[in-house]
């Protein structure tokens, strides 16, 4: 298996790149599992896409290896947009997700059923050596809940609904196969599977 450094700290994330991509033979490792710190990247992109290129590319610089970043976050139709870019740094960077979901909630709690459609986008960029960038970006449409269900996934999970069912809810197979993550990665495995020389 070939690795693949995967820009993140999140495990549950580096375990759903896996779950997707380890058919193709691709071992996802994490920086700090090759001993190198890639320390504290400053995410000044405009879009998911941008920052998910800059993470990429400030990890491809450090290790020299092919690289996998994605960024990702939840876009609320009655906010505007937001959390969008910035939904990890909703209600502060350190806050816990349930502190951001608290927040999510209140703003919301004037907002009819049929007023809180949602989706998730995830932008996800490979780097495989200089110059050859691989880019895709996956979306799932849904709707924020009124309160918080299930006891999986992580994040906005518990209140990101598609067709009633919370994504905390779901087994991992089938939130793989709605989730705006799993439909950006298949993009990328499909993309991947064309360059067998990179695996």
């Amino acid at each position: 298996m070939k690795e693949y450094i995967i820009a993140t700290n999140n495990k549950k994330k580096l375990i759903e790149i896996e779950r997707i991509l380890a058919p193709l033979g691709v071992k996802p490792v994490t920086a700090a599992d090759k001993g190198i710190d890639l320390g504290d990247v400053e995410e000044n992109g405009a879009t998911f896409a941008e920052n998910a290129y800059i993470k990429a590319k400030a990890a491809f610089d450090k290790c020299g290896l092919p690289v996998i970043a994605d960024d990702s976050g939840l876009c609320v139709d009655a906010l505007g947009g937001r959390p969008g870019i910035y939904s990890a740094r909703y209600g502060g960077h350190d806050a816990p997700y349930t502190v951001k979901i608290g927040m999510l909630l209140d703003e919301m709690k004037d907002v009819p059923a049929e007023q809180r459609t949602a989706h998730f986008s995830c932008a996800v960029c490979c780097i495989l050596r200089t110059g050859e960038v691989i880019a895709v970006e996956g979306r799932c449409n849904g709707e924020i809940a009124f309160e918080p269900s299930g006891d999986g996934g992580f994040g906005y999970d518990p209140v990101f609904t598609v067709d009633g069912r919370s994504f905390a809810s779901l087994s991992s197979e089938e939130k793989d196969a709605l989730s705006h993550r799993g439909n950006a990665l298949r993009m990328l495995y499909d993309e991947l599977h064309k360059r067998k020389e990179d695996l």
